[in-house]
């Protein structure tokens, strides 16, 4: 969900910030008052490409940052894979563009790249407006959605495609041809003799590293370790002597006041506790090793540890994994045959279990597209539209199109004018009618899909009520409400019928101030939604009845 979206510096708009909330989320205002410019400048947060045009006049830099409540678990492997460091479910992103043409992104408010920005996209928002470079409506996304409608669960496809993977590539390493094989052998044999050799233990490094610390510090340890035993134990003012005689005061003191008793038994534990301080420290220091020839071997064999680290692994656990998975292949090729004996056969296992559930999925794909396809047309003909719309799902089970997701593709076809043949949604050229039937879309998949999942957190529609109105308006403000309920929805709008639907209405307004155009944008309040409404249908003069209407329309439409 869009939690803030603020513009400095960006075209007609000098400075504004903007709190979004969950529901739908309407912005009205008069022809070239912006309202687009905002859409444009979210747009470039989700990786849109950046002008240096972009930035206002006079200005040296143009900045849009955005907040966004996003799903944690979704964001943070790709945040993690870039280097960028996850901040719960907030996401933060920023792009900054100079006069100069040069640009910065910036994620968590650390430095990114724009690529990062187009992969966090489709998990952030999806942009449905009259420039759709934004809408990444490519084959994985067209099939994510009949699946989403569907309520395929790919877990278990994926997991099954990735046994059948990981069994392929283990037999490629086995049926390399004979000169590489024996090139690979001869590798791992010296890996492996290598590794053996140097007898590892399990974090090794790290107790000869702190073996290392002390005998380079032996004597000074020595000293430490005495002067500390000779205060608390051995000298003739020690802690252990004055403990004695405080001993001897208290008892005196407990004879004849018993309340004493319990300081008594303190002093008895503290005794007991410095003597078995002391009797540690005497002991340390005894067993000091000041040798210098242990020091040298201590040295070495760091020495040849780091070398095999630099080599093998980060740690000597590393290492010796190495090794075990070293001699695993080398097993392995000098069983050659019986392995990839033993391979083919999980292989064709593999590979029926994983055609199984494949099959299975497109058998469920084939039968949603057939449902969902005559409920979008449906929908699509209440939205001041002629269409045909066709949903056809193809491909074929040949191990070449085998993936995590299947071996299906899905493309999405539609014709609005009739005679005309179907084409693809992505193809079509109007803008209006586009967002349209992305609405139509995505608010049939919410209302039917038959798991709970959410498809996209924020959806933005611009240019949705090209060419339509009355009752059809009102079909359009229905359907955004309706999608509204389990997605935020932001919608530029310059009908009065579908602004009536608002959960949260804005008002974008262009000014003249010294001399300069400055766009602001605003929350309306409850009575002035209804001079706005107003405004939108009657125009800049306002009427008692164009008033009236307003109020009819906001309260209908509640």
């Amino acid at each position: 969900m869009l939690l803030e979206l603020r513009v400095e510096n960006y075209a007609v708009i000098d400075s504004l910030a903007i709190e979004f909330a969950p529901g739908l989320n309407l912005l009205t205002g008069e022809t070239g008052a912006g309202k687009s410019i905002l859409i444009d400048a979210l747009a470039l947060l989700l990786g849109d490409k950046a002008s240096a045009e972009l930035v206002r006049h006079g200005a040296e830099k143009a900045v849009v940052s955005g907040v966004f409540d996003a799903d944690e678990a979704a964001i943070r492997p790709v945040l993690e894979e870039n280097g960028v460091e996850p901040e719960d479910s907030h996401i933060i992103v920023k792009r900054e563009m100079a006069a100069s043409g040069k640009g910065r992104v910036f994620v968590n408010n650390q430095p990114a790249i724009v690529a990062l920005l187009r992969q966090l996209a489709p998990m952030l928002s999806s942009i449905h407006a009259q420039n759709e470079s934004i809408l990444a409506f490519d084959g994985p996304t067209r099939l994510a959605l009949l699946d989403v409608y569907a309520g395929n669960h790919l877990d278990e496809l994926a997991a099954k495609h990735q046994a059948w993977t990981s069994i392929k590539r283990r037999m490629a390493e086995l049926e390399r041809d004979e000169q590489d094989r024996l090139r690979m052998v001869d590798l791992w044999s010296f890996q492996k003799k290598e590794i053996e050799s140097a007898q590892l233990l399990p974090a090794e490094d790290q107790k000869l590293e702190t073996e290392k610390r002390v005998l380079a510090n032996a004597e000074k340890l020595y000293g430490a370790a005495m002067s500390a035993y000779d205060s608390l134990y051995d000298a003739e003012v020690s802690v252990i002597a004055n403990l004695g005689i405080a001993r001897k005061h208290l008892e005196e003191l407990a004879r004849f006041d018993p309340k004493f008793q319990e300081a008594l038994t303190s002093l008895l534990t503290a005794r007991a506790a410095v003597e078995d301080v002391s009797g540690t420290l005497r002991d340390y220091a005894e067993n000091i090793d000041a040798s210098p020839e242990r020091l040298a071997q201590v040295e070495d064999r760091l020495a040849l540890l780091d070398r095999l680290k630099r080599k093998y692994g980060a740690t000597v656990d590393d290492v010796i994994a190495y090794g075990d998975e070293v001699t695993r292949k080398l097993n392995e090729l000098e069983n050659r045959e019986e392995t990839v004996s033993a391979l083919k056969k999980q292989l064709a296992a593999s590979a029926e279990a994983y055609l199984n559930a494949a099959r299975a999925l497109s058998r469920k794909r084939y039968a949603a597209a057939k449902e969902l396809q005559k409920s979008v047309e449906a929908e699509i003909n209440q939205l001041a539209m002629k269409a045909q719309f066709r949903i056809e799902v193809f491909g074929s089970d040949d191990p070449e199109n085998w993936s995590s997701t299947g071996f299906d593709s899905v493309a999405y076809l539609i014709t609005t004018n009739p005679g005309e043949p179907l084409k693809p949604v992505e193809q079509i050229a109007s803008g209006g009618e586009l967002s349209r039937v992305m609405l139509a879309l995505k608010a049939t998949i919410e209302a039917g899909k038959k798991t709970k999942a959410a498809i996209q957190r924020t959806l933005v529609f611009d240019e949705i009520d090209t060419g339509i109105g009355g009752r059809a308006a009102e079909a359009v403000g229905k359907k955004l409400k309706s999608l509204a309920r389990s997605n935020q929805v932001l919608c530029i709008t310059h009908l009065p019928q579908i602004a009536s639907f608002a959960d949260h209405h804005y008002v974008i307004e262009k000014r003249e101030s010294a001399g300069r155009s400055k766009t602001s944008v605003r929350l309306l309040k409850p009575e002035e939604r209804t001079e706005e409404i107003a405004r939108m249908l009657s125009g800049a003069k306002l009427t008692e009845t164009s008033r009236q209407h307003a109020e009819q329309l906001l309260k209908a439409n509640a």
